[in-house]
C-alpha cells in the first residue's frame, strides 16, 4: 500500500461517539495536497472518547507507538493514531520529528522535507518502460531486490518539442490536474536543461509560473490555503560535451531548498507543547555539481566510490556535491560531503540517496533528468 493511500484509507460519511465508530474514524483523515492535516470544522472533535483523553496519557501514547514502529508496514500505525481527531493529529505532529532529526519518512509532507544531516535516506528507483513510468521507493533493507515502501511516482511525456516528468503521489494516477499531482520536471528542446516546478510556493509572496501548463489546475487539486500554480524551485543543466572529449557527463543544479524546520519544544516535565507558528520565512539557495571522477588505469574506465551502493557502469550515475550552501555556516559547501548519489543496480533499478538540505522530492526530479538520451552531452 502507498504512503498516500495508507494515509487516505477511506472517508466515513459519520461520525459517533462510540469507541468502535471512533476507531473507524481513525482511518479516514482529510489532509491537503501537501500531506499535512486539515482540522475539523465545528468546535466538535468528533473524536468521542478518544478526545476527551488526558493530555499526560495521550502524548505518552503517541511516543510509545512512535518508538516501537520503526519502519513500514508497522510505521503505518503512527499515520494511524494522528487520524483518530483532531486533539490526536495536534499531538502526532509534535512527537513525530520530521525527516532532518529523526531520518524517518511518516507523512506525505516529509516528502518535502530536508533528509538527515549526518547519514543519507536510502531509496530505490524503479524503471518501467513500457510505460515511461518510474516508481520511487523507501529501500526497505540493504538489499536491492525489496524494493520497501512507495513514496512517489513520474510518468514521462512527449510535448512538443519538450519532455516533461509529472510527479505524483498515486502510481495509477499521474494527470496534472488529480489531488495526488505533486510537481513536475520539464526539459528545454535539447534535453540539456531542465526546470523542476512545485505545488507549494517556495517562500511567500512567490508567484506561479506563467506557462500555460502551469494554469492546468482543478479546484480540488490545491487546498484553500496553498495558492495554485506550479512553481519554480530549481534548474537542472547538462555541460555540452560532443563526442565525450571532456569524459563523463557533467551537471550544476541549482535549487531552492525549504529552511530546515526547528524541533518541537518540549518542557522539563515531559509534556508536548503546541507547534510553534513563528517559523522562519525565507529560501535557501543551494548550488550542486556533480563530484569529479577519476580514471582507472587498469580498468580503463571513470571510477567514482558508491560505498557498495552501485553495481552497474552506466553514464547515469552520478554523486552531487554543495558549491554553495546557505544552510551552512558562511554559506560555503565544503565540495566533498555526497549530498545526492544515484546509479544502476539491475536493468530498470537504481538506487537515490540523498540527504540535508535536499528532499525527497527535489532528489527525486534530479534524478529523473538523468535517464534519456542526451546527444549533445556525450
Amino acid at each position: 500500500m502507498s504512503l498516500r493511500r495508507s494515509f487516505l484509507s477511506r472517508r466515513t460519511t459519520s461520525r459517533s461517539n462510540s469507541v468502535n465508530e471512533s476507531r473507524t474514524v481513525s482511518n479516514s483523515p482529510d489532509i491537503d495536497i501537501a500531506g499535512g492535516f486539515e482540522p475539523d470544522s465545528g468546535e466538535n472533535d468528533g473524536g468521542g472518547y478518544w478526545a476527551n483523553m488526558l493530555p499526560e496519557l495521550l502524548g505518552e501514547i503517541i511516543k510509545r507507538v512512535e518508538a516501537s514502529d520503526d519502519r513500514w508496514p508497522l510505521r503505518r500505525n503512527v499515520v494511524v493514531s494522528g487520524c483518530v481527531c483532531k486533539r490526536w493529529r495536534e499531538v502526532s505532529r509534535e512527537v513525530v520529528k520530521p525527516p532532518l532529526h529523526a531520518g524517518k519518512i511518516t507523512f506525505p509532507s516529509c516528502l518535502k522535507q530536508p533528509g538527515p544531516r549526518d547519514s543519507p535516506i536510502q531509496c530505490l528507483i524503479k524503471r518501467n518502460k513500457k510505460n515511461s513510468v518510474f516508481y520511487l521507493y523507501l529501500a526497505a533493507s540493504p538489499s536491492f531486490t525489496n524494493k520497501g515502501k512507495f513514496l512517489l511516482a513520474a510518468r514521462r511525456y512527449r510535448n512538443g518539442a519538450h519532455t516533461e516528468y509529472i510527479i505524483s503521489l498515486d502510481p495509477d494516477d499521474s494527470a496534472q490536474g488529480s489531488n495526488a499531482y505533486v510537481g513536475k520536471l520539464r526539459s528545454d528542446f535539447l534535453g540539456t536543461k531542465f526546470t523542476i516546478y512545485d505545488t507549494q510556493p517556495p517562500h511567500n509572496g512567490a508567484k506561479p509560473s506563467s506557462s500555460r501548463s502551469g494554469r492546468r489546475f482543478t479546484s480540488k487539486q490545491i487546498s484553500p490555503q496553498v495558492p495554485a500554480g506550479n512553481f519554480e524551485i530549481g534548474e537542472v543543466s547538462y555541460k555540452f560535451n560532443l563526442l565525450k572529449s571532456r569524459g563523463p557527463r557533467r551537471m550544476i543544479c541549482s535549487l531552492k531548498c525549504t529552511p530546515s524546520p526547528p524541533e518541537p519544544n518540549k518542557p522539563e516535565d515531559g509534556r508536548v507543547l503546541t507547534r510553534s507558528k513563528s517559523v522562519a520565512s525565507g529560501q535557501s539557495q543551494t548550488l550542486l555539481r556533480n563530484k569529479a571522477p577519476r580514471w582507472h588505469e587498469h580498468l580503463q574506465c571513470w571510477c567514482l566510490n558508491f560505498h557498495g551502493r552501485v553495481t552497474v557502469a552506466s553514464v547515469k550515475n552520478f554523486q552531487l556535491v554543495a558549491t554553495l550552501d546557505q544552510s551552512q555556516p558562511g554559506e560555503e559547501g565544503d565540495g566533498e560531503t555526497v549530498l545526492l548519489q544515484f546509479g544502476k543496480v539491475g536493468d530498470d533499478v537504481f538506487t537515490m540517496d540523498y540527504r540535508q538540505p535536499l528532499s525527497a522530492f527535489h532528489a527525486f526530479a534530479v534524478c529523473l533528468t538523468s535517464f534519456g538520451t542526451k546527444l549533445a552531452c556525450e
